[in-house]
């Protein structure tokens, strides 16, 4: 059997197809070629078509099959990751409603705010419900308040990888995680939080049927089928938020291991068996893609908003669209600290380890004598890095330390600057790996469908390609170079 993987990002949706027996992807496409386009009508407001999701899903399997030939037959199972948070609104007839209000968008931390502070601090945060700020449900309540004809409409409300399951299957479906990371879900009494419900005035009708991440949650339609080019009746039988499917496309399941990755956004994403929580409620607790209430396994998050983001900024707009790899090599010519540069790399919306706050990006230090572009390269991946270590700090708190930081070979990990900061400034090894979102999609699926007796038949075809360990002589000045950073931003916050 071969297992189609989908990766729906905020940049770019992802297609891989694996060998279920080898484990080996024999096909891999993404699309656009560039990347999507975010739409903010208003500043801290992010937003996408859901239509364009699947014009470019369809874009990436019709390169799969064109790979594949007559191969792509023997496709038997769909695997969908995708962005975390997202809301998605669709009428009786499954029409989309209005755009889609994305994960970085933060229009809706008001309600959030507000609803943490009406249900109680101590009750919110032991019930891990978050401080259910920036999250789905905070961000329906601004469509009820500001857009009551639209939300008058609303059949069922979904999270982006919901909807495209939906014009796979036909079927309106969400899991356990999804709720969890949409702030609907009660980790203490292990149900949907009818007190959140009831304080945001939504109805449970609202909630489409719920089933286990891994588990058929429907067929491909005929439809769908003529659409992809593919067989109709392929089974759909895995879903993820892109955070708990990373850890899993990195075979992450137990307590103490540790993912991360480092695209759009930046993450760190530990799984525990321990209901603790940050007091700030600066990291967010989720449930894991293989959960259960008989073996809790949940995923505390650290997120950074602004991460790759920021290193495609500098590319378009001080780089003149080089490649990535010619700006890592450029910063790689720059001394540890950038001789004096720093950059806050927080423009892309509230961050929630700040406190919700949005700072936007800063670049401080700059001397025209001295710095080029090369520094501002090295300072922007730097930067990225330090906010990392920042949230590695808060992390540790609810038991999450790590002596191993697992990762794909892909985004920021691809540079060596980058991967000996974080080493460094944290005292972990990174481990990369040949895998990615749509890959590790196409293993849940096959985990899901049952084609797979454990998760260590699944993960046959993973493969280590390096490991990065602290360099201790280079330490000290990045922890040096650290706390400069860390000055800077107490100054903002």
């Amino acid at each position: 059997m071969l297992l189609l993987g989908l990766d729906l990002g905020s940049s770019a949706v992802k297609a891989s197809v694996l060998d279920g027996v080898t484990g080996n992807c024999l096909a891999s496409a993404f699309y656009p070629k560039d990347e999507m386009k975010i739409v903010a009508q208003q500043p801290g407001w992010a937003e996408q078509d859901p239509e364009t999701w699947w014009k470019n899903i369809k874009a990436a399997i019709s390169d799969c099959n064109t790979q594949l030939g007559e191969r792509k037959k023997d496709i038997g199972a769909i695997g969908i990751s995708y962005q975390m948070h997202g809301l998605v609104i669709v009428d009786k007839s499954f029409n989309i409603l209005r755009p889609s209000i994305i994960w970085c968008d933060s229009r809706a931390v008001d309600y959030g705010e507000k609803a943490f502070k009406s249900l109680g601090e101590e009750y919110c945060l032991s019930h891990m419900l978050n401080s259910p700020g920036n999250f789905t449900a905070s961000k329906l309540a601004w469509v009820k308040e500001y857009e009551p004809d639209t939300y008058r409409r609303i059949h069922k409300i979904m999270l982006p990888g919901d909807y495209i399951a939906l014009k796979l299957t036909g079927e309106a479906v969400t899991t356990w995680t999804g709720l969890s990371e949409g702030i609907l879900w009660d980790f203490a009494e292990n149900r949907v939080s009818s007190e959140l419900l009831d304080h945001y005035g939504f109805s449970p009708d609202l909630l489409p049927h719920v089933m286990p991440s891994f588990s058929i949650q429907g067929r491909v339609t005929p439809g769908a089928a003529r659409e992809m080019d593919l067989p109709e009746g392929i089974l759909v039988s895995y879903r993820a938020g892109d955070q708990p499917n990373n850890a899993l496309s990195l075979n992450v399941f137990n307590p103490g291991e540790v993912a991360a990755t480092a695209g759009t956004s930046g993450v760190i994403y530990g799984v525990t068996d321990m209901k603790k929580y940050d007091p700030l409620s600066r990291v967010n607790t989720f449930l894991h893609v293989n959960h259960s209430p008989y073996e809790p396994r949940l995923g505390v998050l650290l997120c950074i908003n602004g991460t790759g983001i920021l290193n495609s900024w500098l590319r378009r707009n001080a780089g003149g669209n080089v490649q990535y790899t010619v700006m890592n090599d450029m910063a790689g010519k720059v001394a540890i600290g950038s001789d004096g540069l720093s950059v806050l790399p927080f423009g892309n919306g509230a961050e929630r380890m700040l406190g919700n706050k949005n700072i936007g990006a800063r670049i401080l230090g700059l001397n025209f004598n001295i710095h080029s572009n090369s520094h501002l390269f090295r300072a922007a991946q730097e930067g990225i890095v330090f906010s990392f270590r920042y949230g590695f700090d808060i992390m540790k708190s609810t038991g999450i330390e790590p002596a191993v930081i697992r990762a794909g070979a892909s985004n920021m990990f691809r540079s060596s600057v980058f991967r000996e900061a974080l080493s460094c400034v944290t005292g972990t090894e990174i481990h990369l790996y040949n895998t990615d979102g749509s890959v590790g999609a196409a293993r849940g699926a096959g985990i899901g469908c049952g084609y797979y007796m454990s998760a260590e038949e699944a993960f046959t075809g993973l493969k280590s390609t390096g490991v990065t360990v602290p360099d201790r002589e280079k330490t000290g000045k990045y922890e040096e170079a650290y706390h400069k950073w860390l000055e800077y931003l107490k100054e903002v916050i």
